[in-house]
């Protein structure tokens, strides 16, 4: 025979499911806290140490997570591998690198090397907040000038499309020096705190930072107040992004700056930075032509398959310091039989 608790007993119950409850979230935020003071405080650290033994660290750091990351190594590898058997196949691209496609030991060396400039971006995030423009036109050599000083002019609407690759924050910086505040959506971060870190040091060079619930409305009012956008398109976070095809094989690129460039008519612009050495950056911007087509889908369809081709263009320059390699790129090489030949 069951019985009923007693309303006292239910009331205790559910005292005692409160307390704990209440003693989880008081964890959560001292976690949150600690985790917060601890990674602001690396980021600062970061910010103001000296040059020359920042970069020894960040190879040395970049080379510890090469070796202990095997997941994060076998998708850079086969991603990598892709990238070069198509450069080999094209006869596109250096040779040093079309090399790799048969060379088992180049293509670990682009693998090893990978790591390191994901390390170097990490580096650069951090010390985003130093680099003024004398900074960035001492160790920034612009493969086009004269045509970046045609487009990149203040007091009027464009879209400049970066990509995870390089030193992803120099190119942004070089803009703002000529076209003033540029509005640019980002990811949320789950710390709060540290979100807040980030969005303030961003505003500080000049780049007003959204949400991506907020994108749509925001780069939409700034593309009609003559103000310019910028936007990371190389990945598609959603997975509604529009398909192309990218070093030979079908993936899938965001939508938003292709749908902003079509809705508004703003010029488009794409800009890429390479690292050449410690604190030495290489990189150009190139402008997308004006999309073909009748209808919306079908100018879409073209503005997307361009990005695509500069996207490639970019990337031949220096495989290894495309980030997106540590991320999925392409659907089939995301199969588990394809992971056959990637022990190491």
């Amino acid at each position: 025979m069951t019985g009923r608790a007693s309303p006292e007993a239910s009331g205790a119950a559910a005292s005692r499911r409160g307390s704990a409850a209440r003693r989880r979230g008081l964890r959560r935020r001292l976690t949150d806290n600690l985790t917060a003071l601890l990674a602001i405080g690396a980021l600062k650290l970061v910010l103001h140490m000296p040059d020359r033994p920042i970069w020894a660290l960040t190879d040395l750091a970049g080379s510890i997570s090469y070796r202990t990351s095997r997941t994060r190594r076998d998708r850079a590898r086969r991603n990598l591998r892709r990238v070069v058997e198509w450069m080999a196949a094209t006869g596109q691209g250096a040779e040093s690198y079309r090399a790799a496609a048969t060379d088992p030991k180049a293509l670990e060396a682009l693998v090893r090397s990978a790591f390191k400039n994901h390390a170097a971006y990490s580096v650069e995030l951090a010390r985003a907040p130093r680099f003024t423009e004398s900074w960035v036109n001492e160790r920034l050599d612009v493969e086009n000038p004269e045509e970046v000083e045609a487009w990149l002019t203040p007091g009027r609407a464009l879209i400049l499309i970066g990509m995870h690759f390089g030193a992803i924050e120099v190119p942004g910086i070089f803009a703002i020096h000529h076209l003033g505040k540029i509005v640019s959506p980002m990811e949320t971060v789950a710390n709060a705190r540290i979100q807040r870190y980030i969005f303030s040091t961003r505003d500080t060079i000049g780049i007003r930072i959204v949400t991506l619930e907020e994108a749509g409305v925001e780069l939409l009012a700034a593309l009609r107040r003559n103000e310019a956008v910028g936007l990371v398109a190389d990945r598609d976070l959603t997975g509604r992004g529009i398909e192309v095809e990218l070093f030979g094989a079908p993936m899938k690129i965001p939508a938003g700056p292709i749908l902003l460039g079509v809705e508004t008519g703003a010029p488009m612009y794409m800009s890429a930075v390479r690292r050449v050495g410690p604190g030495r950056y290489r990189g150009g911007v190139r402008q997308l032509a004006t999309p073909v087509g009748s209808t919306r889908r079908e100018r879409s369809r073209d503005l997307a398959r361009q990005e695509a081709r500069l996207f490639e263009q970019f990337i031949m320059e220096a495989p290894e310091q495309w980030l997106a390699l540590f991320h999925p790129i392409w659907p089939d090489l995301e199969q588990p039989a394809m992971h056959d030949g990637d022990k190491s």
